[in-house]
């Protein structure tokens, strides 16, 4: 799927400094559920029969290979903006499937887990947003599980500004090689934005293996978000899930 500069510049830039992007929330009348009534744009959000996050079960083993991640990121800038703690990166990180490379644009976080596995909900899903030339999108999404301290997530937590809607550069490089597990398998399907507008088309490949975090880190980053920022599971309406 093609998709149009402004719904792009929604996906990568996700500063919701809009109007119709400061009427969603993860709580009272902004609530997912009255995402798709909030705004003419948003209507997919309700309507839609591709809609993320799922429950990853009765997989359909398609002998996916290993995915081959090139990890050289140089991160930019953070922000807080309200709805997650987001990091812009500057086009480096890049892995290719059907014959295509996405490139990364930014990642973030959300606690608890978006999507479960086998109905396992994790304390926190990190994100990885790609695209490729044609603005196709696909996200990377690693569960975190608690156990040693990653380095990479300590260095983001320091880096998290004290005000929200404000970005902050990034004074030093974050390895990022910490926050992808050894194993590269994963469960693939197609599925949607999980924040308004809710597009559809994403391709979405879930890493079986979770990373860790210690439960410190876990909770600094539940304090820095001031509130769980999941949107609930959505139905999967007949969509295959390939591993």
């Amino acid at each position: 799927m093609t998709y149009n500069k402004s719904i792009l510049c929604v996906l990568v830039a996700l500063t919701f400094s809009s109007h119709a992007n400061s009427l969603w929330t993860y709580e009272g009348s902004g609530a997912p559920e009255n995402w798709g009534k909030l705004s003419e744009e948003f209507k997919v959000c309700e309507s839609g029969f591709n809609q993320s996050p799922i429950n990853i079960e009765n997989v359909i083993d398609g002998k996916l290979e290993p995915l081959k991640i090139n990890i050289h990121t140089h991160a930019q800038k953070i922000i807080n903006n309200g709805h997650s703690i987001q990091i812009n990166v500057n086009d480096d990180d890049d892995f290719s499937i059907d014959g295509s490379t996405y490139q990364l644009k930014q990642f973030h976080f959300h606690s608890p887990s978006e999507n479960e596995i086998q109905s396992k909900q994790y304390p926190l899903e990190l994100h990885f947003v790609h695209s490729k030339e044609d603005g196709s999108i696909a996200v990377l999404a690693i569960m975190l599980e608690e156990g040693d301290t990653n380095p990479a997530i300590e260095q983001i937590l320091k880096s998290i500004p004290k005000e929200k809607n404000k970005e902050k550069e990034l004074s030093t490089t974050i390895d990022l090689t910490p926050l992808y597990p050894e194993d590269k398998n994963y469960y693939r399907f197609s599925g949607s934005l999980t924040t308004p507008p809710c597009t559809e088309g994403v391709v979405w490949l879930v890493m079986k293996q979770p990373i860790k975090a210690s439960k410190e880190q876990i909770e600094k980053f539940q304090k820095a978000l001031g509130h769980p920022n999941n949107r609930p599971i959505q139905p999967l309406h007949g969509r295959v899930i390939v591993n």
